[in-house]
């Protein structure tokens, strides 16, 4: 509990340095928020009143310790560009921005596992020499390249899939959960979570093979073909349930990683989330939004982190014993 509690109040610390940093970043930026809804007939007087309406009349020092009471209890106040609060703007995009992150990593690290677990299994191969080069340089290729390759080639090319956006035009449904389970939010979501799954599946897939490539060398894998267990039992039931552990630590940090890189994904195909949010209310100044974008962001980047960490001592007893010590 006391490790618990550490690492908890290390995340906080973590989180109020984030919105320290993100308070003052958009305060430095160049630029007057206000400046859409001021008019040239406005009188000094009346643009007095519209920054005192945002509260960007008061002291920098009494700002910023508004913002952090605010954000503690989750209000970001009142966005410059829509008129509404910042939070009913953030709920309205994040299940996007959640069921094209899950979507993408759920599929990436299932193909990961098990490519990952047969390439070991077949090393040396000359299919083994491959797939891990282009693995490789899909991980390394930018995400905007290859969702404009795809979106080029099935979207503006072939016409497989839309090109944007998360529904079509005038399309009405009853509730969200019957909008998200639809065929026409699936067709939409294709594209957009292809390109994020082809990015993220380099990192499983190469620390599967990895791992199982150290799992294969231990005598309990040698003890099990000695007793002619059948290779498949061998390799799902033995060596990969075994090299699974750091997998599963990364999978926890990929979900919050990749709700970061859903940024470039979501500006590519015009998808409705979070990402495509923060990008806008950054080019038009809109300070609560952005920070409260970005905070979010944050803030599920540091907590996977922390269930990481979690994880990984609940699974490897190893862990936990060894900080005992």
């Amino acid at each position: 509990m006391k490790s618990v509690l550490s690492r908890f109040a290390q995340m906080l610390f973590v989180l109020w340095v984030v919105a320290t940093i993100l308070f003052l970043m958009f305060r430095l930026m160049p630029g007057d928020p206000t400046a859409a809804y001021i008019d040239t007939t406005f009188t000094e007087e009346q643009q007095q009143q519209l920054r005192a309406a945002f509260g960007l009349d008061q002291p920098l020092w009494k700002q910023y310790f508004i913002f952090i009471a605010n954000a503690a209890q989750g209000e970001f106040g009142e966005s410059f560009h829509h008129r509404k609060p910042v939070i009913d703007l953030l709920m309205e995009v994040l299940p996007n921005t959640l069921v094209l992150t899950l979507s993408s990593i759920i599929v990436a690290y299932i193909f990961g596992v098990l490519v990952g677990s047969w390439l070991a299994w077949n090393r040396g191969t000359r299919a083994e020499a491959i797939v891990v080069p282009t693995v490789l340089t899909l991980r390394a290729a930018p995400e905007f390249w290859l969702g404009m390759v795809l979106l080029a080639t099935f979207g503006f090319g072939l016409g497989w899939f839309p090109s944007g956006g998360a529904n079509s035009a005038g399309a009405a449904y009853g509730s969200e959960w019957s909008r998200i389970f639809s065929s026409d939010f699936l067709h939409h979501l294709f594209l957009p979570a292809l390109t994020l799954a082809l990015y993220l599946q380099g990192l499983p897939l190469l620390l599967m093979r990895s791992n199982m490539l150290d799992v294969m060398q231990e005598d309990f894998v040698m003890m099990a073909r000695m007793k002619g267990l059948p290779e498949w039992v061998i390799v799902l039931k033995h060596a990969a349930r075994n090299a699974l552990l750091p997998v599963m630590t990364a999978f926890a940090i990929g979900i919050g990683q990749s709700i970061g890189a859903n940024v470039v994904v979501e500006t590519v195909f015009s998808w409705p989330g979070l990402g495509r949010l923060l990008v806008a209310s950054v080019a038009a100044s809109d300070y609560p939004v952005a920070q409260g974008a970005f905070l979010l962001i944050a803030a599920v980047l540091v907590l996977m982190n922390f269930i990481a960490d979690l994880l990984y001592s609940v699974l490897d007893p190893r862990v936990s014993h060894g900080a005992r010590r």
